[in-house]
């Protein structure tokens, strides 16, 4: 499990080819990033096993379905990427949860600046929009973010400088591609008042998903 906050943007040393996975190296910025090997660090919001270290950089391996569903299927030498290490039991959680279960990719659609800080909005496939509350969570890239304004299948964020500094956001510009991974409670939310096994309490029946998160504070 993570939190969202990222620790350290790291660079694609290498990418190699294994039938429909790939092997990734990657070299952290940061010094003290260091992890057991076996242990699990969030790519881009993409949670990967560390296989081996070669030098400073840690080897990877993303299969096929994680390829089908993220932007790893693209990703070549020399991109930067987020890295966070695996939340310890004990530790802080100042972001939110975020499991590195990419649910999907969204487009950039543009930024506008204002009093200092970006506001970017995304495209968000219509399978994924359905979580996107106003004032919710999402994770963005392995980013822990807030939704500033929730909109026909449009998502807008507001980046603050410290964000844009510590993470490849800095880096992206309209048109690319960035993961998505939905909010947990969105999702259990979603399921509650979905589910076909069962008729939902009636209170839920009358009210929308974006409702009851915006009510209850999420």
């Amino acid at each position: 499990m993570f939190t969202g906050i990222i620790e350290s943007i790291g660079s694609v040393t290498r990418v190699k080819k294994e039938g429909s996975s790939i092997v990734l190296l990657i070299e952290p910025r940061l010094s003290e990033f260091t992890v057991a090997i076996g242990g699990s660090v969030a790519v881009d919001g993409c949670c990967l096993t560390l296989e081996y270290m070669v030098g400073r950089a840690m080897q990877f391996s993303a299969v096929a379905e994680t390829l089908k569903k993220t932007t790893l299927s693209t990703i070549s030498p020399g991109r930067l990427v987020n890295l966070e290490r695996a939340t310890p039991t004990n530790g802080r959680l100042d972001g939110h949860l975020v499991y590195g279960h990419v649910d999907g990719t969204g487009i950039i659609k543009r930024d506008r600046e204002i009093n200092g800080s970006t506001l970017r909005t995304i495209a968000v496939p219509d399978t994924l929009f359905k979580f996107m509350a106003q004032k919710g969570s999402v994770a963005i890239d392995g980013i822990s973010l807030t939704i500033a304004e929730s909109y026909r299948n449009e998502i807008t964020l507001s980046l603050i400088p410290h964000t844009l500094q510590m993470t490849t956001l800095t880096e992206k510009r309209p048109g690319d591609s960035v993961n998505i991974e939905c909010d947990i409670i969105a999702r259990y939310l979603q399921q509650l008042i979905s589910t076909s096994s069962q008729t939902p309490p009636a209170s839920l029946q009358k009210e929308s998903l974006q409702s009851i998160m915006e009510r209850s504070g999420f």
